[in-house]
């Protein structure tokens, strides 16, 4: 009966999620199709997605964010946002960690989820990974948004691993650009969002969600040919802070 009950609050808990996903874009749709029209009005489309839509989702599913940082992120300094990727609420937690606008880059597959997808399509810059073309147009978009003063978002293990891996392997994409653009790269850890809102459907629940922003890692010295090792160091760091997290909480 204890499994049964169990198993129909998770099923609440994630139908609970998706009408907080889709409440504030129904209720701002008129202002955020406005906003969207426009790169110029990004930051206004951001300031809503963070503020409003974010906060919405996490406050609302019991998942208090708490973010520390090693290094504070400059309002009009352009960087490269780089995390862990386990859930979706990592974009949630990714838009509490700035309050400087960034643009994600992102799989195209997120355009088919509804009303997100509208919104994603538009504010977002799409990568068909299997389309060499298209991986080259995003550098070419990239640089326009880096030239607006905006930041660029990328979760470099190019999607969600299965869940009994703690970090796969990272993409070059977002150091090879961070070094074409010469911005720094900021290594971000998210702890528990994967125990908050996973991949398996019968799990989850409200708590702490936790976020650290490590310090900074410059690449004006760095040539096309250091995004190895730039790729391994960022993700040397984030790993290790994993490892460190997950071994404070097999001691509690």
């Amino acid at each position: 009966m204890l499994s049964i009950l169990r198993k129909f609050g998770h099923i609440l808990y994630r139908i609970w999620f998706y009408i907080l996903v889709a409440l504030p874009i129904l209720i701002f749709f008129p202002f955020l199709i406005f906003f969207s029209l426009s790169e110029k009005w990004y930051p206004q489309f951001f300031w809503m997605a963070r503020n409003i839509w974010a906060n919405t989702i996490l406050y609302g599913m019991g998942c208090v964010p708490r973010i520390c940082y090693d290094e504070k992120l400059e309002r009009g300094k352009s960087l490269m946002l780089v995390a862990n990727h386990t859930s979706m609420l990592d974009i949630m937690m990714m838009l509490r960690v700035s309050s400087t606008p960034f643009v994600f880059v992102g799989k195209k597959e997120l355009v088919n989820i509804p009303l997100f997808g509208f919104f994603y399509k538009r504010v977002c810059i799409m990568v068909d990974r299997e389309d060499a073309r298209s991986r080259t147009g995003v550098y070419r978009r990239a640089q326009k948004r880096l030239n607006q003063g905006l930041s660029i978002c990328i979760f470099p293990e190019g999607g969600v691993p299965e869940e009994h891996v703690l970090l796969d392997s990272f993409k070059d994409g977002a150091f090879k650009m961070a070094i074409a653009h010469n911005i720094p790269v900021v290594p971000i850890t998210f702890y528990d969002n994967k125990d908050r809102f996973s991949f398996t459907f019968y799990s989850g629940g409200p708590g702490r969600t936790r976020g650290k922003v490590h310090r900074f890692i410059e690449t004006k010295h760095l040539a096309e040919t250091d995004k190895k090792s730039l790729r391994d160091e960022v993700r040397a760091v984030i790993l290790s802070d994993l490892e460190k997290d997950l071994e404070q909480k097999h001691y509690k």
